[in-house]
């Protein structure tokens, strides 16, 4: 029964899906303008055809390493003069793939023509057989309206104040002819704009660009909501939606109100409606099989999250995601990616490109037009569970730069949707590997050793040499990922804390993490700090020596791995404590010296752990003294690899879910 409801589930998701990606298209299509600058078509001869097909090209390889614009001239005779330009904060492959859309279109839709125009709402390309760089083209105007007319006369009197304050930003030598911004019209309505110049033009010419397209905009657009006026220099546009991503300019513009946001839904809804329609008997079924399984789904979640959290109370404050939106998360820092681009490069999110699933939903592998590999974190609509977390997530992650950090690259705010874009990492996780018996047989002594440094590394970035200071609070074998040539990547900030500076430690009743990996004081107490993740890198460097998980590591009379690890080393014989597949490739003084290592950063008294920067010293020289260990702390439960996660599934993910691993009764 279960199975049957996933396939139906399954089936009746995609359909709807590639209906929603249809209606998209067609409306981005309707969105995106175009001009052959009134050529007559004709027989192009095969030199101005040669460098029309070369100047193209160059756009769309030149775009993924351009600050998003650039000017080019090819052929010396019927030579082929282009531009592309991408709006705002849109670069490098996100450019590229606006730019190579834009690419492929302009030949179909002015075929024959030797001049073209294709603006959109991410970019716009241009050429011609005659030199227009440096020229403002303002005749012909073309436009496109929107189908919702405007019903408040006092929305048509503060349109022109506001789009004469976007033209004046615009052009200043800050904003570098491009600008976006909004307004609230009432409690309930919100208003959006773009004005954009290519950048060829100097600040006064483009002014003159879009002053001219501003006097247009009486004739035909405005009574009008959802309308576009271009020219082969410049464009407007203006919509109840926010069309693109509001980053931190000097702008008033309005986070995305969600009764606005509904009503641009609803209008999509009424086109679904009518497509829908002709198999409602079909989508009747489907829906009330979903509805059934995600009841059943929600019930137990509550159930186990009201267990979970009983009288708890809330940690150090963390902004709502409406506020992470218009003020930390979506920086200029955080390049944007269309949601067309998510769409198909995930091939409309399908099964074979899933990853696995969480309390946030699903992760996916995608490929990005130029080749480059992504992992694709996409928050689920109905899921709230995983909400926090992946606010949380994105406002740490996306300020943080290491090469042992797992990187985020992008992000989409677009058709309701919150999604997150990584690198894709193809080695999985460390515990895939470390965990299985044949798998490592590859791991020897060296590998092993260099993901140790590679760890210590990405801590000690967080906890003193990033720009915040982090806690990471859930460091464990999962959460480290490894790239193609087996480099540790720390991954999963959902639980991560910033201090501020001189703060030392925070106490929470929220206590969330993993068996075996937490500190005892925070799993205890509540209390967390820099020490709490020194206590999980001593767990991982034992782990990683001796090959086997600490929540599965019970011996008959009691010892657990940490217990067992320092009783073996005070008898002197840690080596017995080493991974059976290492006898062949280890450093005796090196194992030796990681064993003390782990079981210095395991001690029960924080005071008595060492500081990262200490670890990192110790690891990197053979000269340090390292002190002795006391008696390790005690391990939090036992629950033989019963690691309570909100990952639902997996297939090898390589961008690990987000955990809220285990709260424990006060």
């Amino acid at each position: 029964m279960i199975g049957t409801q996933g396939k139906v589930r399954s089936i009746c998701f995609s359909f709807l899906l590639l209906l929603s990606f249809r209606s998209f298209s067609t409306k981005a299509k309707a969105q995106s303008g175009s001009d052959c600058e009134n050529t007559t078509q004709q027989t192009l001869s095969s030199a101005y055809q040669s460098n029309l097909d070369r100047i193209l090209t160059w756009m769309s390889s030149d775009a993924a390493t351009s600050n998003g614009y650039n000017h080019n001239t090819i052929g010396t005779n019927s030579s082929v003069y282009g531009l592309y330009d991408c709006g705002g904060d849109v670069v490098g492959y996100f450019c590229q793939f606006c730019i190579a859309t834009a690419v492929t279109e302009a030949p179909k839709l002015c075929a024959k023509r030797v001049s073209a125009v294709v603006w959109n709402d991410y970019c716009v390309i241009r050429y011609s057989n005659e030199n227009f760089f440096g020229k403002a083209i303002t005749y012909p105007i073309r436009h496109t309206t929107g189908t919702k007319n405007i019903s408040n006369t006092a929305e048509i009197q503060r349109g022109e104040d506001f789009w004469r304050s976007m033209i004046t930003k615009a052009t200043n030598v800050t904003n570098q002819l491009y600008y976006k911004d909004g307004f609230n019209l009432s409690a309930t309505e919100s208003r959006y704009g773009v004005v954009q110049c290519t950048r060829d033009l100097t600040n006064e010419g483009c002014r003159q660009c879009l002053e001219d397209l501003l006097a247009e905009v009486p004739k035909c657009c405005e009574q009008k909501i959802g309308w576009m006026v271009w020219t082969g220099s410049c464009l407007m546009k203006y919509d109840d939606y926010m069309f693109y991503l509001l980053v931190n300019q000097t702008s008033s513009a309005p986070a995305p109100n969600p009764q606005t946001d509904k009503q641009g839904v609803n209008n999509r809804t009424r086109i679904l409606i009518i497509i829908i329609s002709l198999v409602g008997a079909i989508i009747v079924l489907c829906f009330s099989l979903y509805c059934f399984w995600y009841r059943k789904r929600v019930r137990k979640a509550n159930y186990k999250e009201k267990t979970r959290d009983r009288d708890r109370e809330e940690e150090l404050p963390l902004p709502s995601f409406h506020k992470i939106q218009s003020e930390e998360m979506w920086s200029t820092d955080l390049p944007r990616i269309p949601f067309f681009t998510i769409l198909q490069s995930t091939d409309n999110f399908s099964e074979a490109s899933k990853l696995g699933e969480g309390g946030f939903g699903p992760v996916y592998k995608g490929n990005l037009p130029d080749g480059r590999q992504i992992a694709v974190k996409r928050l689920s609509k109905f899921s709230g569970q995983g909400s926090e977390e992946f606010n949380n997530e994105v406002m740490f992650i996306a300020k943080l730069r290491h090469r042992n950090l797992v990187r985020l690259l992008a992000c989409c705010l677009e058709e309701n949707e919150k999604i997150l874009v990584y690198e894709y990492l193809p080695n999985k996780s460390l515990d895939f590997h470390l965990f299985d018996v044949e798998k490592r047989k590859q791991f020897d002594w060296k590998l092993r050793l260099s993901i140790i440094h590679g760890i210590a590394r990405g801590i000690l970035y967080l906890h003193e040499d990033s720009q915040l200071r982090l806690i990471h609070r859930d460091l464990k074998a999962s959460n480290i990922l490894l790239d193609q040539d087996m480099n540790p990547k720390i991954s999963d900030f959902g639980l991560a804390r910033a201090f501020e500076v001189g703060q030392n430690q925070a106490n929470t009743k929220r206590v969330m993490g993993t068996y075996g990996y937490m500190a005892p004081e925070y799993a205890m107490g509540g209390l967390f700090s820099a020490k709490s993740d020194v206590f999980s890198f001593g767990v991982l460097v034992l782990e990683i020596i001796c090959g086997r998980k600490n929540g599965a590591f019970y011996l008959s009379d009691g010892e657990n791995l940490l217990v067992y690890a320092w009783r073996t080393w005070y008898e002197g014989k840690c080596l017995e404590l080493m991974d059976p597949m290492l006898e062949k490739s280890f450093m005796q003084n090196e194992v030796e010296r990681c064993i003390e290592i782990g079981l210095l950063c395991v001690q029960e008294n924080a005071r008595d752990r060492p500081t990262m920067s200490d670890v990192v010293v110790m690891l990197a020289s053979d000269t340090v003294a390292v002190p002795k260990p006391k008696h390790p702390a005690f391990s939090i439960g036992r629950m033989a690899s019963e690691e309570v996660s909100t990952s639902k599934s997996s297939k090898n993910l390589s961008i690990n879910d987000i955990t809220s691993s285990i709260t424990l009764p006060r």
